[in-house]
């Protein structure tokens, strides 16, 4: 009886949690050997030089880094003797459970670019954690561990062969066999080699998923005294912080976080010791708590083996030192359960061992699924009737339901079935009032974008739903969903339709994919955090935001080519006059954001190609327009796949508007007119940059373009009168020249610019301004990088270390050094050349003090 009933609860399983194990297997495995594979991906970024001064220290890493990010640094992760990039990791935004991470150089404290691949190791550790389901995901894969276990032992129950003392029985496996007796044969004899790898990395692997397990964890093998082991926050298997927040739970509250990042450097060498290899050190979110570093020692016995300092990060005093060496043996395995789960406990063998069985899961799955079919074939009845309930799942399918009374839910739902649609998944988009409970459960996931009318009353056309099915009782236990509710906070009850559906959905057994958005009058911040949630549910690419503030209507007065003859894109100056009544008014160093619109010959060709009537009839923003028109401000795809058979009404919602784009203001408000310098793109094609094609070469003089203003105050004229030095290359001229038309209308000629392109005859843009400023005593030094005038190309950064000594003499008398131009080569090649030339320290400084001001892209 026994052994029919495990049989039974094992091919049960086998057919419901098979498929999830296969996908933890192959993820786990591909994700096994992460840091490797990205260093040999990305030799250049993550391998960095090793100086002999070896690595800074916490302090002038965490200014420099947060100095170049401008954000807070919870965390740092530093191998200090070797060639290894380091990683930083930010304070998570308000509302979210983690911060980003970055590379970095840990000798320099230069943020590095990101590695080609992390995006695909991040979603593999999603998808082997989490399923890329966040919390639901987590409990299915926690559940289908301790399935494996279950799988484990029953399966060695119910292979247990007559000889059992027989290794050839064991893990010999017949070739000979046909058909059900080989697939049977290969399903046991491969567990049976696999048994020791998968019991250890599931029993490892629960320590991630439930908590009474890593507390009975604890209580069992830690060192410390009953009553304080497992301290809340702390995860003793990898030497990282918990965050046991949940999406919606409100932000730790305290006192302002104060750091000595000298004093807990200090205390960590003197704890440590000289043979410190690697250190973690992970800050609290608020004061009052204390800070953790996790270190390595050169010795160590494997590179999991962490001992564990806890100090106070204000004054770095340690409260408590574990070394890894001083432990238990049983407490050691405790520190060292990331270590078991991927096999390093157990060196380079150990992995490719972990690594080999990780990537056998799959077998398991394919021939237990062979053994299940064979089965039911034999069970016809059966089969034909779990065949039907199986059939009736709509397995992938995303809905999305509207209520609208003005038309922006409406639109709102279309625009998020184009982001699905963009990420590949298939959408069908119904208003609620066509819905009912059998609907919703048979729809697998659904995303309901709804408004309220009034004071917290439902749209007039999802009355009837409200009444209907949200006074009924439903089964949606199988139904994963988000709510994005359109509402005024100046009523009482603000998006009270959507709160009350949200609030049926929980209470009929749906789980959410993430928490409510709210919206309050359109806000865009809202609307831009729904489109992140679905860029992370979805796994698309995020898009362009879809409502921002108001544009006005600048007309284009004039256009001139600044490089004809170049060998690289040409370059165009354009002068763009305010509407009449226009509150625009910019400083010297300000940015413009401009919303571009597609070239009508690059509509009309893609009307042509997709066999579409470009006088077709839509409605958009509340204008009833040709679909020709609408389609000026859409990103056109080139994949049509998705968007086959919709209407133009239909076809215009589901496509991603165009997004904004940044450009440096060239001129003086004083001028009046705003000029921009603008770089024509073009593809490999000869096709034209969207916005730079548009503004340089299809949109006619006299033309207006949706224009609006962004301060960009770090880049200002500096208001004391000091030296200033100007550099950059390219189009970055065009923030650089404002500042100096400020600068000499202000009677400071102490200007020095450094300037570059590829050739002197055609890229020396605005020259006759330059040189007679030059002339006038106005500039009073200029210093030109054509790059392609001679063999060895000279760039800005070339003439900066030429100029080393004016440089420092310069500074010396208080200049101020402005940077503007492209980020990738310009920038860091200037950014360097002033390291060596001032020091990291000098140039940090510099920076903080205001003095060194970048405005990069």
């Amino acid at each position: 009886m026994l052994k029919k009933t495990l049989f039974q609860l094992h091919w049960l399983f086998g057919i419901s949690a098979g498929l999830v194990l296969a996908l933890m297997g192959i993820t786990g495995a591909a994700y096994s050997f992460q840091e490797e594979i990205l260093r040999l991906l990305n030799a250049e970024t993550l391998r960095v030089e090793v100086r002999e001064g070896g690595v800074l220290p916490p302090a002038e890493l965490v200014s420099k880094i947060e100095a170049a990010e401008g954000k807070k640094v919870s965390g740092l992760w530093v191998e200090t003797n070797n060639d290894h990039a380091a990683r930083v990791f930010f304070m998570p935004p308000p509302g979210e459970r983690r911060g980003p991470m970055r590379y970095f150089d840990p000798y320099t404290g230069e943020l590095l670019g990101d590695p080609v691949g992390q995006q695909f190791f991040g979603l593999m550790l999603q998808l082997h954690r989490y399923l890329a389901m966040g919390e639901f995901g987590k409990q299915i894969t926690a559940a289908c561990t301790l399935i494996l276990i279950f799988f484990c032992l029953s399966g060695l129950y119910l292979r247990w062969p007559r000889k059992a003392g027989s290794l050839r029985a064991w893990l010999t496996l017949d070739w000979s066999r046909k058909g059900r007796s080989f697939n049977w044969d290969l399903h046991a004899v491969a567990g049976t080699w696999c048994l020791v790898f998968y019991l250890l990395a599931a029993l490892t692997g629960l320590f991630w998923s439930y908590e009474w397990y890593r507390e009975g964890l604890n209580r069992l093998l830690s060192d410390a005294p009953a009553g304080q082991q497992g301290k809340q926050g702390e995860r003793r298997g990898d030497g990282r912080v918990e965050d046991r927040g949940r999406p919606g739970r409100q932000a730790p509250s305290g006192p302002p976080l104060v750091v000595d990042y000298d004093a807990i450097w200090k205390s960590i060498r003197e704890t440590a010791g000289p043979t410190m290899s690697a250190y973690n050190l992970r800050l609290p979110p608020v004061g009052g708590r204390p800070a953790q570093v996790f270190y390595l020692l050169e010795d160590a016995a494997h590179p999991r083996a962490l001992n564990q300092i806890v100090l106070d990060p204000a004054t770095g005093k340690v409260a408590r030192s574990d070394r890894y060496t001083d432990k238990s043996f049983k407490a050691q395995l405790l520190t060292s359960i990331y270590a078991l789960h991927v096999g390093e406990y157990f060196g380079l063998t150990g992995r490719i061992l972990m690594m080999l069985a990780s990537l056998a899961m799959p077998l398991f799955c394919i021939t237990g699924w062979l053994l299940y079919l064979d089965r039911r074939r034999k069970q016809r009845a059966a089969r034909a009737a779990r065949g039907g309930l199986a059939e009736s799942g709509g397995e992938g399918s995303w809905l999305i339901g509207f209520a609208s009374q003005s038309g922006l839910a409406e639109q709102l739902a279309w625009q998020s079935a184009g982001q699905l649609q963009a990420a590949g998944l298939p959408v069908r988009v119904e208003p609620l009032a066509s819905l009912d409970g059998g609907a919703l459960a048979k729809a697998g996931n659904a995303l309901f974008v709804v408004s309220t009318f009034g004071d917290g009353e439902a749209p007039d056309n999802a009355r009837g739903f409200e009444r209907k099915v949200l006074g009924r009782a439903s089964q949606l236990a199988g139904l994963r969903f988000a709510v994005l509710a359109l509402g005024d906070r100046q009523y009482e009850h603000f998006c009270g339709f959507g709160r009350r559906l949200q609030s049926w959905l929980k209470g009929q057994g749906a789980s959410q994919l993430f928490d409510p958005v709210e919206v309050d009058n359109g806000d865009s911040g809202a609307l831009r955090q729904w489109q992140q949630q679905l860029a992370q549910v979805s796994g698309g690419a995020m898009l362009a935001p879809w409502s921002g503030p108001a544009f006005e209507s600048w007309t284009l007065e004039g256009r001139e080519h600044l490089n004809p003859g170049s060998q690289g894109e040409s370059s165009w100056l354009l002068r763009l006059r305010a509407p009449a009544g226009s509150q625009v008014d910019w400083q010297a160093g300000d940015l413009v954001e401009i919303l571009p619109s597609q070239a009508e010959p690059v509509i009309e060709a893609w009307l042509a190609k997709h066999h579409l009537d470009g006088n077709a009839q839509v409605e958009l923003d509340g204008l009833r327009q040709s679909l020709r028109q609408a389609l000026a401000g859409r990103l056109l795809p080139r994949s049509f796949e998705h968007l086959v058979g919709l209407q133009p009404q239909a076809l215009v919602q589901a496509l991603i508007g165009l997004s904004v784009r940044q450009y440096s203001i060239a001129s003086l408000a004083s001028d009046g007119v705003l000029e921009l310098i603008v770089r024509q793109e073009q593809h490999a094609d000869g096709s034209l940059g969207i916005a730079s094609g548009w503004l340089t070469h299809y949109l006619p003089v006299g033309a207006v373009l949706p224009l609006r203003l962004r301060r960009n105050s770090r880049f200002h004229l500096i208001e004391e009168d000091r030296p200033l030095i100007y550099i950059g290359n390219g189009t970055g001229l065009a923030g650089l020249r404002s500042l100096l038309k400020a600068a000499i209308a202000a009677g400071r000629n102490r200007n020095w610019l450094l300037f570059g392109e590829r050739n002197q005859a055609h890229d020396f843009y605005c020259r006759d301004e330059l040189q007679g400023w030059l002339a006038r005593g106005e500039l009073q030094r200029l210093d030109l990088a054509f790059s392609r005038d001679q063999a060895e190309k000279i760039y800005v950064q070339d003439r900066l270390r030429e100029a080393a000594d004016e440089l420092r003499a310069w500074l010396d008398e208080g200049a101020v050094i402005y940077v503007c131009g492209s980020l990738q080569g310009m920038a860091e090649g200037v950014d360097r050349t002033l390291r060596d030339i001032l020091g990291d320290e000098t140039l940090q400084q510099l920076n903080d003090d205001g003095r060194y001001r970048r405005d990069v892209y």
